[in-house]
């Protein structure tokens, strides 16, 4: 995408045929093309907030950078004639002098304003991992992809955190001091969605890039609302992830509880997973829980149990499918499941369940195959490369706890076998009408990921994974790994960041703004 190009093509269009019928503006405007700038700091000590003022209407972005040269750039964002606008400028490093300046687009074309410099202030007195980046084996065939890196540790205290590819922290929030990160991401309206848990709750909080609270949303709350909506469960938790839909809905994972009586255990109260839809306004509008998918309504049994009781699904990640239906990885089931929302209309029926002893059979390369260790086993983080139709490509990242590693019931780690659990960033084809899933490549690094961890396909071909707590770890103060890889049979580390905590989930986005890549 060119760097002048807008998501904000429609809105700037409309204000320039209002202006024309209202004063005749358009290609004969007489617009002097001074544009009023300033830029001071916020709260943030490395966010900054850029004024512009406008002689027309139209829309402006900042572009900034340690030179003149800038590189990096925001959103575009809407002006008005005479009116001021408000642009927070973030993805700087701390104690460092930026320069910076606008780019207005009229009716008649881009105007850059003038140069401005803003310095940055020190990381703020919170405690930081210790990062550090190498870069095993660059190659000029395969660079590493654009943008920075998005990182949540979940260690209490510790900020959410981006940096740049060299380990620079350029991005943080400051949960305060009990306060654990979960995690994080980006919306379309340029603010962050986070969720935190405090020590006696957990909490969504919709954020400004410069850390003011837009707004948030307790369990408490949450679970009034339920109440009152005639919902037949009570959520305890906001569990692992959330999924934010292209209508303002945001998918929320959460935990549920359920008095069970299952084998071997008795009558105990079950762990299991529910998923709220919460409209524009965070009211919820649609729901989902996995105890309404037991045995004999549903295909789940209380009974299956591959981490023991009572946490039973243990969901940690859900997607939003290109037919309106949702998927929901649950790690003690070793499953991933389609369930039937329709785009808040749906049954909540289990469609299908993907992995060992689920609906799909398995080949790899095309050629059948029976053995269970192809299979993910606990995993993490499934992501979307593609969907066409009943073609689902996907990265799963397959953590390995529990591997079957026989059709006996023989799992990893325990005799009599005693093969080592490790761990797997793999790419299945998903063919829905022939229910056959088929391994298209897999990279080993030869650590086992206890818990946590990721995997995406980048927009270079290569592959990004977090190797989570590895089990043992690879060296002194190394308790997480993000590899770039090369996706070929036999992968080369492109770009590797070795951090200090667990980074429950540690991967790349293309920068701190909707619609923008940043290079480097």
């Amino acid at each position: 995408m060119n760097k002048f190009s807008t998501p904000n093509v429609l809105f700037v269009s409309a204000m320039f045929t209002l202006c024309s019928i209202a004063v005749g503006c358009g290609s004969s405007a007489t617009y002097p093309r001074q544009v009023g700038a300033s830029v001071q700091g916020t709260s943030n000590p490395m966010v900054a907030q850029f004024s512009v003022s406008s002689p027309c209407p139209g829309q402006a972005m900042v572009e900034f950078g340690t030179d003149t040269t800038y590189g990096r750039n925001t959103a575009w964002y809407p002006v008005f004639a005479g009116l001021q606008t408000q642009i927070l400028v973030a993805g700087m490093k701390a104690s460092t002098t930026y320069h910076m300046r606008s780019d207005l687009q009229c009716s008649d074309g881009v105007t850059p304003g003038n140069d401005l410099t803003f310095t940055t202030g020190a990381l703020p007195s919170l405690p930081f991992p210790t990062l550090t980046v190498t870069r095993p084996h660059p190659s000029p065939g395969s660079p590493e992809n654009p943008g920075v890196e998005a990182i949540a540790v979940i260690t209490p205290t510790y900020p959410f955190l981006v940096t740049d590819r060299d380990a620079n922290p350029i991005w943080y929030y400051d949960v305060g001091a009990g306060n654990s990160p979960y995690m994080f991401k980006l919306l379309p309206n340029g603010h962050m969605l986070l969720m935190m848990n405090t020590p006696n709750s957990s909490l969504l909080r919709e954020v400004d890039l410069a850390g003011n609270l837009i707004r948030q949303l307790d369990i408490p709350t949450l679970d009034n609302a339920m109440q009152a909506a005639g919902f037949d469960f009570q959520p305890v938790n906001f569990s692992h992830d959330f999924a934010v839909l292209a209508n303002g809905h945001i998918v929320v994972l959460t935990i549920c509880f359920k008095t069970l009586t299952a084998d071997n255990y008795g009558t105990l109260q079950v762990t299991g997973d529910g998923l709220i839809d919460l409209d524009q306004n965070w009211n919820p509008v649609w729901a989902w829980n996995s105890f309404d998918q037991m045995e004999p309504n549903g295909p789940l049994d209380i009974n299956r149990h591959l981490n023991g009781l009572p946490d039973w699904t243990h969901g940690n990640a859900i997607l939003y499918l290109a037919d309106g239906s949702l998927l929901l990885s649950m790690r003690h089931q070793s499953w991933l499941a389609k369930i039937d929302y329709a785009n808040g209309t749906g049954s909540g029926k289990i469609l299908w369940l993907l992995g060992y002893q689920g609906n799909f059979a398995l080949t790899q390369n095309g050629v059948p195959t029976d053995d269970p260790t192809l299979w993910f086993s606990f995993q993490h983080f499934p992501s979307i490369i593609s969907q066409n139709g009943s073609q689902i490509m996907m990265n799963v990242w397959d953590n390995g706890d529990n591997r079957p590693l026989d059709t006996n019931g023989d799992i990893c780690g325990t005799p009599p076998l005693n093969v080592t659990c490790y761990s797997r960033a793999t790419s299945f084809q998903v063919d829905e009408s022939a229910m056959v899933a088929d391994l298209q490549w897999q990279d080993l690094p030869g650590e086992f990921s206890l818990w946590g961890g990721d995997v995406n396909q980048l927009q270079n071909g290569n592959v990004e994974f977090d190797i989570n707590a590895p089990t043992p770890a690879p060296g002194f103060d190394i308790l997480s790994q993000v590899q770039e890889v090369t996706q070929t049979s036999s992968p080369q580390i492109v770009w590797q960041m070795n951090l200090s905590l667990n980074a429950y989930r540690a991967y790349r986005i293309p920068s701190l703004y909707p619609d923008v890549t940043w290079q480097y």
